[in-house]
């Protein structure tokens, strides 16, 4: 690998189309995990990612009260929601090449890129099986509008490796494991086959991303001799917009190394949560 890591993701974040950004990443992870598996030497590099990825120009970016609501009862319900996850999968991407872009200048071991590498990857491979459900349907990734505030968890912790850890895998990764499997059923009850085997994989896969937050974020709290439970609400009230709301998929999660008392005392904001 002649590229540092670290440039390769911003090369990525600077990819503007979801196809092309998709394969780049997935070219880029390759080649990485061949040459570690080769006991090539360990370059990450530093770069300098943009503020915010590059997006295609379409689709449309509302402010959450403004994307349509659609019921997946209807055919069209279905392909919002579709949509929806697409667009999830995406930023996935461009936010786990974030995290080895922006963060750099952290001393982490070998496996933090390892695991963030793999983690891009399979978000990369997740964006396009949804994608490919979508245009079985007759659709296209771009043809609703979508929600615009995805990337704002990246901007508010852009300075704070910890805040990203908590926020983005041990937050919202872990809200896909609570939503994920009605999903499915949704699907299911369509005898839609392909797309409740493109949601199981991402499901099964999503565990793992999960628990690459906990694992990296009590690594850093043990470095510091921090309680990673104190720090952890601590950080999620600074960063995360609004409550977190139960039902809560606590097989799942615990799998991904979150206990309980990490999520349940944050149900409900205010100085008595805990």
């Amino acid at each position: 690998m002649t590229l540092p890591l670290a440039e390769r993701a911003a090369e990525v974040l600077r990819t503007a189309d979801g196809r092309a950004k998709t394969a780049l990443s997935l070219r880029h992870a390759a080649e990485w995990q061949a040459a570690r598996a080769a006991g090539a030497p360990f370059a990450t590099g530093t770069a300098t990612p943009p503020a915010r990825p590059a997006r295609p120009e379409k689709p449309d970016l509302l402010a959450p009260r403004d994307v349509p609501r659609r019921r997946p009862g209807s055919p069209e319900g279905r392909i919002a929601l579709l949509h929806a996850v697409a667009h999830i999968e995406l930023n996935a991407v461009d936010l786990h090449w974030d995290i080895i872009a922006r963060f750099g200048h952290v001393p982490m071991p070998p496996g933090f890129y390892d695991d963030w590498v793999k983690a891009a990857a399979e978000e990369s491979k997740h964006f396009n099986l949804v994608s490919d459900c979508l245009e079985r349907l007759g659709s296209h990734y771009g043809a609703l509008p979508a929600h615009a505030g995805m990337w704002r968890a990246a901007e508010d912790t852009a300075e704070d490796l910890m805040g990203r850890l908590a926020v983005v895998p041990m937050v919202l990764e872990a809200r896909g494991l609570d939503v994920t499997p009605n999903m499915i059923e949704v699907f299911r009850k369509q005898a839609d086959a392909e797309t409740v085997a493109a949601l199981e994989t991402i499901y099964a896969e999503e565990v793992g991303h999960v628990a690459y937050g906990s694992k990296w974020f009590n690594f850093l709290c043990g470095r510091e001799n921090l309680d990673p439970k104190d720090v952890f609400h601590t950080l999620v009230r600074k960063y995360f917009h609004g409550a977190l709301k139960p039902p809560f998929n606590e097989e799942k999660r615990a799998e991904a190394g979150l206990p309980p008392d990490f999520y349940w005392p944050l149900v409900e904001r205010g100085d008595d949560a805990e």
